[in-house]
């Protein structure tokens, strides 16, 4: 499979490539949990994956965990690159959007708590 038809495959190699995925976050999964025992948002992520392979959940559910999962991946990545702060915000609205609520309103939750001096680096100026 090259680059340029790597979205060409099956729903059955889809769901294996997922499985996969799920295998290798469950891999290392305990390095995690040995710091933080009663965090169980990967490892739910990782289930969520397996339910739905299974059908037991729809994608659009899934995807809900997977954007609450980058979140919380990109928020742990902001202490060695502290660009990785935006794209945890970014999830964060996603995740707020795909559960019902208003992307706007997550914006202004974050921009409230973020110091003044900071925005330029999670809120850039846009490029038009």
């Amino acid at each position: 499979m090259t680059a340029k038809n790597a979205t060409q495959f099956t729903e059955q190699e889809h769901r294996l490539l997922a499985v996969w995925a799920a295998d290798c976050a469950e891999h290392v999964l305990p390095y995690f949990e040995a710091i933080y025992p009663e965090d169980d948002r990967p490892r739910k992520a990782i289930q969520a994956v397996h339910l739905w392979e299974r059908g037991d959940l729809a994608m659009v559910e899934a995807r809900k965990a997977a954007f609450a999962a980058r979140t919380a991946g990109h928020a742990t990545a902001t202490t060695h690159v502290a660009g990785h702060a935006r794209h945890a915000a970014a999830y964060a609205v996603k995740a707020a959007e795909f559960n019902g609520d208003a992307a706007s309103v997550e914006r202004d939750w974050q921009g409230n708590r973020l110091p003044d001096r900071l925005r330029p680096l999670v809120f850039p100026a846009s490029r038009d």
